[in-house]
């Protein structure tokens, strides 16, 4: 890696222009001694074999690297290879930064855990670890995901914690994020904010990259192992960016490897009716942080549009603006239409139902896939499973249970 990039972010937590703390000064030394904590603890030993213990003894890791045969036939080039974090205890990459951000809890003697979700999958993360260590836990999730996520919030309150409704706003993931720093603000002597994606204000978007960064670590020796060589692309999806960055992070100097991200196009990048900020956006200060996000003229946030809860947010994390700048990785956008394709296509091809948030990745294949010959090897990463989503598409697919 070279020393430009390993640097990054630098002291004031910026990656480029990008990210930075833009909050109330009440969080200031809340967040000076969250940075200080983990500067501390991430390269201490015993703090890192607790770490990587509870990955491998709780959540199963390492999640495999698994050959899609039939989807690599009908594609007829390049072969395609999966990333299953869909494997993982509770569904998702989620719980790789939620174990990673409890152990700093308790190591700050915090006793009241908070966090925001849309898709559910990190509210079901956070109460999980939160209920191993019997700690009070809320999770803030706007009233549309609610509805559409109804799996996900049982399972949160089945673990002990409550979740909080949010109506204000577009009632998704930005306004959950809104309520969540507002408890923060109130709370903060006793309450660890455990976020759940590379967003927010500094050093939330390095921590949870680094702790997500298992995945592509993993990544790396099992390339070596199935095709002695490093993948030619890797793909994920991108909604506040935790999935990519967490597989993206290890290979950013391994530069015959191509990284991209795909955001969710909802009725098309034209129709404005979208998720992408990387694709349709201009630099802005969101939820602390300065990125890519969806604006008007007068900078005031647009409403969004995805199928997927998971990627239903204006914004982005600062890493992956500043990757996109960089030109070190390539994003693009896939509609609602496609991704709904690619979910049933994915389930019938290979026997793995996935999360909306991934259906939006593998979509990408149909075109990603021209660029390479049948020597090629392409990397999806699986974010998570598709049992939260079931509702969704039946309803969409016109069938009631």
């Amino acid at each position: 890696m070279s020393s430009k990039i390993k640097n990054l972010p630098d002291s004031k937590g910026f990656f480029g222009q990008y990210g930075g703390k833009f909050v109330p000064e009440t969080l200031m030394y809340a967040l000076e001694q969250l940075e200080e904590t983990y500067i501390k603890l991430k390269d201490d030993k015993d703090f890192k074999s607790q770490f990587y213990s509870d990955l491998s003894e709780f959540v199963g890791r390492p999640s495999p690297l698994y050959f899609a045969e039939r989807l690599t036939r009908h594609y007829g080039t390049g072969s395609i290879w999966l990333k299953r974090e869909d494997l993982n205890h509770t569904g998702a990459h989620k719980i790789n930064n939620t174990i990673g951000q409890i152990l700093l809890a308790k190591h700050m003697g915090k006793k009241r855990i908070i966090a925001e979700t849309g898709a559910g999958q990190h509210g079901v993360a956070t109460a999980t670890v939160a209920a191993r260590l019997g700690l009070e836990c809320h999770i803030y999730m706007g009233a549309e995901d609610v509805q559409r996520q109804s799996l996900n919030v049982y399972r949160i309150k089945l673990l002990g914690a409550q979740v909080h409704t949010v109506n204000s706003g577009s009632a998704t993931l930005k306004d959950a994020l809104n309520e969540a720093l507002r408890d923060w603000v109130t709370n903060v002597d006793d309450t660890y904010y455990i976020i759940g994606s590379v967003t927010g204000p500094h050093p939330y978007p390095m921590i949870v990259r680094d702790f997500n960064s298992v995945v592509g670590e993993e990544l790396i020796k099992q390339s070596q192992e199935h095709f002695k060589a490093m993948p030619d692309a890797i793909v994920a999806c991108v909604g506040g960016g935790s999935n990519a960055m967490g597989v993206f992070y290890p290979f950013i100097n391994i530069n015959q490897t191509r990284l991209i991200g795909v955001e969710a196009g909802g009725e098309g990048i034209e129709s404005g009716e979208h998720a992408a900020p990387l694709n349709d956006g201009e630099p802005g200060v969101l939820h602390g942080a300065l990125s890519y996000l969806m604006q008007d003229d007068k900078g005031q946030i647009k409403e969004t549009k995805s199928v997927s809860a998971g990627l239903d947010y204006p914004g982005v994390g600062p890493e992956h603006s500043w990757l996109k700048d960089s030109g070190r990785a390539e994003y693009v956008a896939v509609s609602d239409k496609d991704a709904l394709r690619a979910f049933h296509e994915v389930s019938e091809f290979e026997g793995i139902i996935p999360a909306l948030e991934t259906a939006h990745a593998f979509a990408h294949l149909d075109t990603l896939m021209k660029d390479f010959d049948t020597d090629s090897n392409i990397v999806v990463n699986v974010s998570g499973r598709g049992d939260k989503d079931i509702n969704t598409v039946a309803e969409i697919d016109g069938i009631k249970f």
